[in-house]
């Protein structure tokens, strides 16, 4: 037919709120899903709040960031899908792990149970969002 298209010819624009879906559930769902299986309270509240919400925080942050930017000759645009991916992931982490010290170090003495844990929250859910946003950023990029 005329002016037809496959649906896997089509590339998906970057749509910031359609890419906030996957990064805030998929952290969220599997600590939850963790937390169901120990029958932690705890971590079933964690993955609700400081896991998905942190992993849904940097998630818009690095949406923002790369929409906004609309780099042409940078290297996470020529750089192979995977590398750009890797090389984000491990970015995030360092900056969740970076985060954690900062807000540790900020309330050492804190009465919130949540904040034991958010030297492993942080780190752990800033590399799931940052991962999932350049992949899928990366993939409505034309070669």
């Amino acid at each position: 037919m005329y002016g037809a298209q496959s649906s896997r010819s089509r590339k998906q624009s970057f749509v910031l709120w359609r890419e906030l879906i996957p990064a805030y559930l998929a952290p969220a769902i599997m600590a939850g899903i963790g937390g169901i299986i120990t029958a932690d309270k705890v971590l079933q509240i964690r993955a609700l709040t400081t896991i998905g919400g942190s992993s849904l925080l940097i998630a818009f942050c690095m949406g923002l960031w790369l929409r906004t930017r609309r780099p042409h000759n940078q290297w996470f645009v020529r750089a192979p899908r995977l590398f750009v991916t890797l090389a984000f992931a491990l970015g995030g982490a360092l900056f969740g792990l970076l985060a954690a010290w900062g807000i540790t170090t900020l309330l050492p003495n804190s009465p919130y149970l949540w904040l034991g844990q958010i030297g492993f929250d942080l780190p752990i859910s800033s590399a799931i969002a940052c991962t999932t946003m350049s992949w899928r950023w990366r993939g409505t990029l034309s070669k």
